[in-house]
């Protein structure tokens, strides 16, 4: 499950089944939250579908809303937050070495990637405590705040990281890719019609995934 925008006007919230990569649900909504997200399962649940896993991007708390289901966040857009922070080329030793270890993170489990996540925090933990100081004022900050907030993300998130190698007898997907091309080519396709007002845009989305 997974959201894109189109612009400013609204979002699309899909939810789509790994193996047959039918449409099980979708919704416009005006932004993504975990709220949707229930409510959107919910629905599922009411079909009478019986869902067995979830690989979804990575929303704070959407994990907890659903303990009874093993949920996936998408390796990709833990990348994509890395980079958000560090750049495709990060300057410093421990920014180009974390960066590093996290385009690996397809090749690990949950303890084998921890325990190299752990190394480089021990080889890095006096350069990621420095902190600043406004000496008129004497407040201080962390001084490489984009590196810490990396770190930090891939510290709090390698708890569903790797959710997929725990249940492979689920076949899980480790990414929302199958989602993401969906997306791709309703894009394309809309911009072919270029000029639908948005009622016109909403029905073209509507048959667009129905036929899906």
């Amino acid at each position: 499950m997974d959201t894109t925008y189109f612009g400013r006007q609204f979002g699309l919230m899909v939810f789509i089944d790994n193996s047959t990569k039918a449409v099980l649900h979708y919704k416009i909504v005006s932004h993504e939250t975990n709220t949707a997200y229930k409510q959107g399962i919910d629905h599922i649940k009411s079909l009478g579908v019986d869902i067995q896993s979830i690989t979804c991007d990575g929303r704070r708390g959407l994990n907890k809303l659903f303990p009874n289901i093993p949920c996936q966040m998408c390796q990709f857009h833990q990348l994509q937050i890395v980079t958000r922070y560090l750049t495709r080329r990060p300057k410093t030793i421990a920014s180009i070495e974390l960066r590093r270890l996290s385009l690996t993170v397809t090749q690990h489990d949950k303890s084998g990637f921890t325990e190299r996540l752990d190394s480089w925090y021990i080889t890095h933990e006096a350069y990621l405590n420095e902190r600043s100081i406004n000496v008129e004022t004497g407040k201080t900050w962390y001084t490489h705040r984009r590196l810490r907030s990396a770190y930090r993300s891939l510290r709090t998130n390698s708890d569903w990281l790797f959710t997929y190698r725990e249940y492979e007898h689920l076949n899980m997907p480790n990414t929302t890719n199958a989602l993401e091309g969906l997306f791709s080519e309703l894009k394309r396709q809309l911009h072919s019609h270029h000029g639908l007002n948005e009622q016109r845009k909403l029905r073209f989305i509507k048959d667009f995934l129905l036929s899906k």
